[in-house]
Order: C-alpha cells, then structure tokens, then sequence
C-alpha cells in the first residue's frame, strides 16, 4: 500500500470505506490475514490511520459495514474495530502502564549503550541487517511508507523479542515513531501482548512455516526462536482503575475549539455541534501525516462555525492565552486519551484553573459504553458487540 493510499482526509475516508464495503464481511474473514507484500494490502480496510485520528468514527464504520453484510457476516471486521476500542479503554483503565514505559525507555537507551552485543542486536534490527528476510523487509517497508500489515506487525514484534533478544520496549518505541497510524494504546500494549505481559504466560511465537504461508512463499525466515521467553521484569499487571475525571463542554460559555489528532471529525458530534464557538485552534501536530489530517479537520470545524476565529496551530502552552485573548470562557476539545498528546496537555488543565477557564473534553458515547467492558480479557467486550450495537439503534 502507497502511502498515498492511506486517507487522511475525513472524504477520502469515507471514500475508502465506500470502496471497501463490498469485501468487509466473509471475503475480510478468509484473507485479512494475508501480508501480499508492500502496495498491494488489498485485503484490509487500509482505514487505520482515519480511525486512530477519527476522521471517521468507528461506529459510522462499523454501522456502514454492518448494514451491507449484517452482523454475522461482518463479525471478524468488526471485531477488529472494537479491537482497537479494548485496547484504548483497556490503557485507559491502567495509565500507569503507560508512565512506566515512557519512563523506562531513557533507561533502555543506556542499557544500549552500556552493552555492545545488545547495541549490535538493536543496529541490525532497525537497519534491516538482520539476515531474517521478512523481518528485514517490513523494515525497509515500515521506513518508507510508515505501514505494515497488521498480521506482519505481531510476527515483527515477536521477532524482535525472542529472536533477537530486544526489549519490547525499544521495539514499541520504533515502530511507534514509524507508524502512520501509530496509537499509544493499541501499540503498547499489542506489543505487551506478544511479548506475554497482557495476559499472565501467553504469549506469541512466530512461526517460519506460517510466515511463509501468510506471504505466497516470497519469505522463509531462518532462525527464530522456537521458545518464548517472557521478560521476567515487567509481569505486574496493576489492577484497573476509573479513567481519569474530566468535564463535558458547557453550552453557554464561548468557547475556544481545539483540535487534536486524538479525534478529527467533532463537527459530527450533537454535543459539540451546539457550542458557541468564537476560536477554533489545532494542536500542533507531531508529524506531516497529523498535520494533513488537522488542516482537514480544521476546514470542517470551520464550516460548521463560519464565524470562529481561526488561531491557527498552538504549542501546549500557548492555549490558555489563546483563550484569554479570544474572551473565550472554555477550552473545549474531544477527550484525550493516554498518550503523548494528554501528556502534553495535562499541564495546560492546571493553567486553565488558574486563569478560571473550564478546559472540558467530549467523550464519544462509543467509548462512555465500550469502557466499563474493557477491564480483563477482550471477550467480555466481545460478548457484549451485539448488545452495544443494536442499543446505538434503539
């Protein structure tokens, strides 16, 4: 897939689902898992980085998918949806997780320098010398196109882990700074789940012969790992807590929109629709992909609020002032879940007190439901799908 094919745009989006649409249920089932090799992943949705920046939401896809196939044919796709739904409620539940690996990782990089055979490991690794043709491979095509296949990356992490004998962590870092629909959540703690953190003893092996099946032969990787061995450090899961407090928007104070890569198609949400917008600001984006995607979302924020102000991009402490001078009473964004972006904005709520300016955040219905089911394993979120689908229809 070139990365001119991923959208990055609410209407490429949704042009993509609409060309999608006719092979998301059974035909989605039997290949999804099929790697065909770097610009021709023509059995996936390719929506990925729309969602992680919801220029499309995931229940306008999962509505879309479901109304062509129905539920039982589209079970599989939507699963994976609402793989991505445990993953962010499941991180939101234990933030802490996520302190502790940004936290670690200035520790890893010492660990690489102070120790040549894992420095040799790690150069080799990142610079696709390391002799394991599929994994040196999904380098070369994660470096130029920021994608692989979703398949691919669980056979790459497991390689990495237990073949080269590298902290998950190093290799989580790495792909996150590749990936054009990097999300802290699903990356994370993907990662920990092969690396066997996720759930206690289970973890994932690659394995050469289904490598070589899943590529039509065009890979035959020699010496994996036959064992999994599970880091002995970091087996503490902490037991899950609330998600961190937050205040809904207010509908009588001006407010300050702000717009984050977290969510890109607010001006859909009821919620948000009915704010007396007076300025409209994005967050300065990470990347170049972020920044295509927030001057989207920004044209259509500005749309719906024609009178808005535009205050163009913002570092983090520049919002407050924005605000101030904008007369706006209220910062109003969608919710920040973990990750760098929250990271980024936590200290700007404290300012906010400070200045008597309401930071408020929407939460999507999607996740308000999703969450309470994202404590433990993926299937008690799973057996409820049917249940949190068809009350959206109600």
């Amino acid at each position: 897939m070139a990365v001119s094919e991923i959208p990055l745009t609410r209407a490429a989006a949704l042009a993509r689902l609409d060309a999608f649409l006719p092979v998301a249920g059974t035909d989605y089932a039997r290949l999804r898992n099929k790697d065909k090799g770097q610009g021709r992943h023509v059995h996936v949705s390719q929506l990925s980085a729309a969602l992680r920046r919801r220029l499309v939401s995931e229940a306008e896809v999962v509505d879309a998918v479901i109304k062509r196939h129905g539920l039982s044919a589209a079970e599989k796709f939507v699963s994976e949806v609402f793989w991505r739904t445990y993953w962010k409620g499941w991180l939101e539940q234990r933030a802490s997780l996520w302190d502790d690996y940004c936290h670690l990782l200035p520790s890893l990089q010492d660990r690489l320098h102070a120790s040549s055979g894992m420095r040799s490991r790690y150069e080799a690794a990142i610079d696709a010398r390391t002799g394991i043709d599929c994994f040196d491979a999904w380098v070369v095509e994660l470096e130029e196109t920021g994608y692989i296949h979703n398949w691919s990356r669980m056979q790459f992490a497991s390689i990495w882990i237990f073949s080269l004998g590298l902290p998950w962590e190093l290799g989580a870092a790495f792909m996150f700074d590749r990936l054009i629909d990097a999300d802290p959540a699903s990356n994370t703690l993907s990662w920990r789940w092969v690396a066997g953190l996720h759930t206690a003893g289970k973890s994932y092996l690659a394995d050469p012969e289904r490598i070589k099946a899943m590529t039509d032969g065009r890979y035959a990787p020699v010496g994996l790992s036959r064992t999994a061995r599970i880091p002995a450090d970091s087996l503490e899961v902490p037991q899950p807590s609330p998600p961190r407090g937050m205040r809904e928007p207010d509908r009588s104070r001006a407010t300050l929109l702000l717009l984050t890569a977290e969510d890109l198609s607010v001006e859909q949400v009821e919620e948000m629709k009915v704010l007396p917008v007076k300025a409209i600001a994005v967050l300065e984006p990470r990347n170049a992909w972020d920044r295509t995607a927030l001057a989207d979302g920004l044209q259509r924020a500005s749309e719906v609020w024609p009178e808005a102000a535009p205050c163009g991009e913002l570092q983090p402490w520049d919002v407050v002032t924005t605000a101030r001078s904008a007369d706006c009473t209220q910062i109003a964004t969608a919710f920040l879940p973990v990750g760098p972006i929250a990271d980024d904005m936590a200290p700007v709520r404290a300012d906010a007190v400070r200045e008597g300016i309401l930071f408020a955040e929407h939460l999507r219905d999607w996740d308000l439901r999703s969450w309470p089911h994202c404590r433990k394993g993926f299937f008690g979120l799973k057996e409820k799908i049917p249940s949190l689908i068809q009350s959206r229809r109600a």
